[in-house]
């Protein structure tokens, strides 16, 4: 959708010295003394874009023509000059910034007239691709064309209308206009508008579809309660996408993590059976070492005694006397030499077994010694092999402690994407039941619980969250759960409509209700003039703080510079254009950004009239 832009705000007359303001496309701030023109030049910007009347300061005496530059959403510029107290505005297609003499390309009318098509509302309506557009004015579905003023009503506010009991979004206040003027908000908020209706449904008819949208309303609560939460559907995808991601790298780091410890498992397999073969080769070669050390010590024991043999048996044959030790044999028995005979005998066998005995420990010897180192060298290997297993134990600890909080932040994953996906059916089962329920509507049912300009609930909830995070991004307090009434055409904060509280937040709320909507218009390339005008939006704003019982009449805020601060610094980012009307001076941070007027009153430029 097309928007316009301010270009300059200018009084012009013979032998008067100008008055102008010239704006910045972004912000731009008017600040200073009271009594010095600011106010007047928001009522001269109203007046110009449409307004019906306007009061002439004293100063203003001899200024004969008002002109206020646009540029149009093609980016030509175009010069609005209107003389005061009459409705006639000449339409200049250039940039024209003193007193105009020459014949203007069009005449139209100032104010709006709905039978004319010739007027300020119908050419700035068709430049910006809006002049088709109809909203429906009554319940009877009687429809009229979008006005320019619909629109000015939205974006230019003035202080007194900032702290006005009246909602932001009612112009007028009577009954009469009330559908139109909700419709409008409607239409910002959702870019359509009405259909002409000549003929509706007879009464019968009318009655079974209010039935049916009633029955539907409930419906909708009923899922809105299911819901649990006031989340934005578009928030909701958003968060579903993220989430979606997030599965993907946890999934990604759970194969990983549990890859590892898999491989890890299995080398500790391989370990553990090497480990069990080393156990049972060990095994088996201390007892072969244990027997075969008792076989060793038996051929020493053998050899030891073989050689006693001998040499007793060399001590017996040769220095004893009598009986034969050999035989049995008594001396006359005994023939010559059978002593030294016997003796020999026996150190023949002794050698003989002595020799056998020799070779079967040598053969001995040296499979000891093998299995000697056999058994030094399983140790190591087995002293190895369990060192390497008590560090696959480890590593394989460490994977289970990464895989547990993996495998739940997963599951948490999975669960939040559940639920996401669980409000966004229920989303969608709402705009199913509101679709149907407009069709309804569109027959001519009017149920009286309902406007029948009705916007879609995700809507009003997509605008609601833009509102909130204008409100959290000033930090102004006890505002929480804030948003847009359309049953009773309010704004809601605290718990409390804004008529309900007190003209310093009343001022806020209307400050952030303009910015917020025009933040989501912009955003989402919806209509709205593309700027705002905003008067004394902050400067009665105080922080609530308790009366004393002794002076009970205290009032019940004080002055602080918190709330100021931020809302210039969130001007700053504004999508559109934004002008500032304010008393205090603004942050040093914004003066050297913005735009920037000062009315002194005094010295310098005193104020907007010399």
């Amino acid at each position: 959708m097309g928007s316009l832009q301010l270009v300059h705000l200018t009084y012009a007359g013979s032998d008067k010295p100008s008055a102008q303001i010239v704006f910045g496309p972004e912000l731009t701030t008017i600040y200073g003394a009271s009594d010095t023109g600011k106010t007047f030049i928001v009522r001269s910007v109203e007046y110009m874009l449409g307004g019906a009347q306007l009061t002439i300061v004293p100063q203003a005496d001899g200024y004969t023509q008002i002109l206020l530059g646009l540029l149009l959403p093609d980016g030509s510029p175009l010069t609005l000059v209107r003389r005061p107290g009459t409705n006639s505005t000449h339409l200049h297609y250039e940039d024209l910034r003193d007193l105009v003499h020459r014949p203007a390309d069009v005449i139209v009318n100032s104010v709006h007239n709905a039978r004319s098509r010739n007027s300020l509302s119908v050419h700035l309506m068709r430049a910006m691709g809006l002049d088709e557009i109809l909203i429906r004015k009554n319940e009877a579905g009687g429809t009229r064309s979008l006005a320019l003023t619909d629109l000015v009503h939205l974006s230019v506010v003035t202080e007194d209308r900032m702290i006005a009991m009246p909602s932001p979004v009612l112009r007028t206040g009577t009954a009469s206009t009330r559908t139109a003027e909700t419709s409008v908000m409607r239409f910002l908020l959702t870019g359509e508008g009405d259909p002409a209706v000549d003929t509706g449904p007879n009464a019968g008819q009318r009655r079974v579809n209010r039935g049916q949208i009633n029955l539907l309303d409930q419906l909708v609560i009923d899922l809105w309660a299911k819901l649990e939460s006031d989340e934005p559907e578009r928030d909701l995808k958003d968060r579903l996408a993220r989430i979606k991601t997030a599965i993907d790298a946890q999934n990604t780091a759970l194969r990983t993590a549990d890859e590892g410890h898999r491989e890890a498992v299995r080398e500790r397999m391989t370990h553990a059976r090497r480990l069990a073969v080393l156990d049972e080769r060990l095994a088996e070669v201390s007892d072969l070492l244990g027997r075969f050390s008792l076989l060793e010590d038996q051929y020493r024991s053998d050899l030891e005694r073989l050689v006693m043999v001998n040499e007793a048996g060399s001590i017996l044959g040769y220095f004893r006397v009598g009986t034969c030790v050999f035989c049995g044999a008594d001396p006359e028995h005994q023939h010559a030499g059978h002593s030294q005979q016997e003796a020999t005998q026996l150190h023949t066998a002794v050698q003989a077994e002595a020799v056998k005995t020799t070779a079967l420990l040598n053969d001995l010897l040296p499979t000891i010694a093998d299995l000697a180192s056999e058994q030094e060298e399983s140790i190591r290997t087995w002293q190895t092999v369990k060192s390497d297993l008590e560090a696959l134990d480890e590593v394989i600890a460490e994977a289970e402690g990464q895989l547990a909080p993996l495998r739940q932040g997963l599951q948490e994953l999975l669960d939040a994407r559940s639920e996401v996906e669980r409000r966004l059916e229920l989303h969608a089962r709402i705009a199913e039941l509101e679709d149907k329920r407009s069709r309804l509507d569109g027959e001519g049912a009017v149920p009286a619980a309902r406007p029948a300009e009705y916007i879609a609930a995700r809507v009003v909830n997509d605008f609601d969250s833009v509102l909130q995070r204008t409100l959290g991004s000033w930090e102004v307090p006890a505002v929480d759960n804030s948003g847009y009434d359309q049953y009773n055409a309010e704004i809601r904060a605290g718990g409390r409509p804004r008529a309900g509280r007190g003209k310093g937040v009343r001022s806020v709320l209307h400050s952030a209700f303009t910015t917020s909507l025009a933040h989501f218009c912009i955003e989402r390339d919806l209509p709205h003039l593309g700027f705002v005008v905003l008067d004394s939006p902050v400067v009665t704003y105080r922080q609530p703080v308790k009366n004393t019982p002794q002076d009970p009449d205290l009032p019940d805020v004080r002055i602080t510079s918190t709330v100021v601060d931020r809302f210039y610094e969130d001007m700053l980012a504004f999508p559109g254009q934004a002008v500032i009307i304010e008393n205090g001076d603004p942050p040093p941070g914004v003066l050297s950004e913005a735009t920037t007027y000062n009315f002194t009153a005094a010295d310098g430029r005193p104020g907007f009239l010399p």
